[in-house]
């Protein structure tokens, strides 16, 4: 009579497991959400506070700034929202659209009257309400070409010279045109986004090793700029020259080593009142370590870390699942904020040249804020894809279940 019993319960709670998998199935990736809601939270707070004096500067009112942080934060989320009913699937036979895309955003910037110059850079086309960075867009759509491209060639390992140069030329062609708006930071970026997806690939070490090869007089004659070369120098001792090519860095150094261990207290900054020049964009870490101290820079790297781990969780699921594309424009869109995270910290902390980079969702930056927030989008709807496609299978297996 035991065992009667017992051969009733156990298919009971194998099908309460299978019940249970099946409504996790269903869920979101939460921590990725939380993580870059929280980043979102703490870039509100910072840039409410570093761009009352930006206001001032510009003439516009005392929380301008911070409204417009705001909207754009509200239009990337409803981006991001958009791409919740979008079939993944459906992009991957887009790459070469998504390339011709690239190019034409690219051009139109340099065309007169159509783009923007800004502190002698024309990186912007004027939309009336709003000035768009066409490069933040490239970005997504050059990692869409991408992960299209290695989708097509699996077994890029095994393949020649050609077929593993292809997509990085395409970079290099990027960079070039990028270099003339100038926008030296932007196609680092794109390059080592690139690089990096083709590398996760399998691409053979022997030609990317050559193509660095063939890229390094291009990349010296870039970095030998007067402008450029003068970062580079600066940058073993920015003190050297305190009020000329150090100024920006010398004073985003003070502003960290003031924050010390717990901050000198929200508000209350004196650096971001008209001395670090962009104090709410490109320079917004500084302020929140002089402000929220090592504490405050702790948290934002974790979140940074919890951010990308997931992201990247998600890619490795997606290439179990023999799903290339979406895996590698995961790992794309995974480089392109640990990358630029990385980069942007280390300017502020005077690790690395001064570049016009924003911090992932906490710099004031409209068309950063839009394409970053799409982009999570983008990989939260690959990984609800990747769990519904788990729960079809055990339907499957409960057929026998009663």
């Amino acid at each position: 009579m035991a065992l009667s019993r017992s051969s009733q319960q156990v298919p009971r709670r194998v099908q309460a497991r299978c019940l249970s998998d099946e409504s996790r199935a269903g869920q979101l990736d939460q921590p990725l959400i939380l993580a870059t809601l929280a980043l979102l939270s703490i870039g509100t707070v910072m840039v409410a506070s570093t761009s009352i004096s930006a206001a001032e500067t510009y003439s516009v009112g005392t929380w301008h700034f911070l409204i417009r942080h705001l909207v754009f934060i509200s239009l990337g989320l409803g981006l991001a929202l958009a791409c919740q009913f979008l079939d993944t699937r459906l992009l991957e036979n887009s790459g070469r659209i998504c390339l011709l895309l690239s190019l034409m955003l690219l051009v139109a910037v340099l065309i007169p009257g159509l783009g923007v110059t800004v502190n002698g850079a024309t990186r912007w086309l004027n939309f009336g309400l709003f000035r768009f960075q066409v490069v933040e867009a490239v970005k997504l759509l050059m990692i869409v070409y991408v992960a299209s491209y290695l989708a097509r060639h699996p077994d890029l390992g095994r393949s020649g010279l050609v077929d593993t140069i292809k997509p990085l030329l395409v970079a290099g062609l990027i960079a070039v045109v990028l270099l003339k708006q100038p926008d030296m930071g932007s196609a680092v970026v794109i390059v080592a986004i690139l690089g990096g997806m083709v590398w996760l690939a399998g691409a053979a070490w022997k030609y990317l090793g050559l193509l660095g090869l063939g890229a390094a007089p291009l990349i010296a004659s870039a970095a030998l700029v007067p402008y450029r070369r003068e970062r580079l120098a600066i940058l073993g001792d920015p003190f050297a020259d305190p009020f000329d090519t150090g100024f920006q860095l010398v004073q985003a150094l003070i502003a960290v080593g003031r924050g010390q261990l717990g901050g000198v207290g929200l508000g209350d900054s004196v650096q971001k009142l008209f001395y670090l020049p962009e104090a709410h964009t490109d320079f917004i870490f500084a302020i929140l370590a002089e402000e929220l101290g090592l504490f405050g820079i702790v948290a934002v790297l974790a979140l940074f870390a919890i951010v990308v781990f997931r992201i990247f969780r998600i890619g490795v699921h997606a290439h179990r699942s023999e799903r290339r594309f979406a895996a590698f424009a995961v790992y794309g869109v995974g480089l392109w904020i640990g990358l630029q995270a990385l980069i942007s910290i280390g300017v502020n902390l005077g690790v690395l040249p001064t570049k016009g980079l924003t911090l992932p969702f906490v710099s004031a930056g409209g068309s950063s804020m839009m394409m970053l927030l799409l982009a999570v989008g983008l990989v939260i709807r690959v990984g609800w894809e990747l769990n519904q496609a788990k729960l079809a299978k055990p339907r499957r297996r409960r057929e026998w279940l009663p």
